[in-house]
């Protein structure tokens, strides 16, 4: 008995290695407008996926879900570090940020081509991670909603709230086959008291 004990403290699971490796590729970064660390927004996520799934990698998935698209680290690191299956699902959630391009030009594609994946996806587990991922988000603006009123807006690439209205609703409709549970309830919920029905 003890051995084991022993053995399970020297060996990482999957997921307290996504958790390290996020943490050191997220070191120093903040959530807009804020002095939030960002790394609290893919423990957050993660912590909405869990309620959803016990499936680890996908977890691990949602912890690094924004490392590609925000830090240094490529889809290849993931990959060598963390097997295919995990790389498959960061890339899928990870936006073709256009380099070069501004990314007030480039928002709204970015956003619909996000929404195509997951219209076309046959995988729960994107529609999972992309959940967890908006509704910390959305939980995230309308807390700075009720702070600061429609100045929330202007940290953002997109100004228009007419944008945002538009791209939540649609990640709420196509990720609607995950109705039964409370997370989808809350996105939706939360979507609702932000932008109207």
């Amino acid at each position: 008995m003890e051995n084991n004990n022993e053995q399970s403290q020297t060996r990482l699971s999957v997921l307290d290695e996504a958790i390290i490796f996020a943490v050191n590729a997220h070191s120093g970064y903040m959530r807009k407008g804020s002095n939030i660390p960002y790394i609290l927004h893919p423990l957050e996520a993660a912590a909405i996926v869990a309620t959803m799934t016990e499936d680890e990698e996908v977890i691990a998935a949602a912890v690094l879900h924004d490392v590609v698209e925000d830090t240094y680290a490529t889809i290849d690191d993931i990959k060598d570090k963390f097997g295919d299956a995990i790389s498959r699902l960061v890339a899928a959630e990870t936006e073709n940020k256009r380099e070069g391009q501004s990314k007030e030009e480039t928002w709204r594609i970015r956003k619909q081509e996000t929404i195509e994946h997951l219209m076309y996806s046959p995988s729960r587990d994107v529609k999972l991670l992309t959940l967890g991922d908006k509704l910390s988000n959305i939980r995230a603006i309308y807390k700075d909603y009720k702070a600061v009123g429609n100045d929330v807006w202007l940290r953002f690439n997109q100004k228009d709230s007419n944008e945002h209205a538009w791209y939540y609703k649609a990640v709420m409709e196509v990720t609607s086959d995950l109705y039964m549970y409370p997370a989808w309830q809350e996105f939706k919920s939360l979507v609702t008291i932000m932008f109207g029905e």
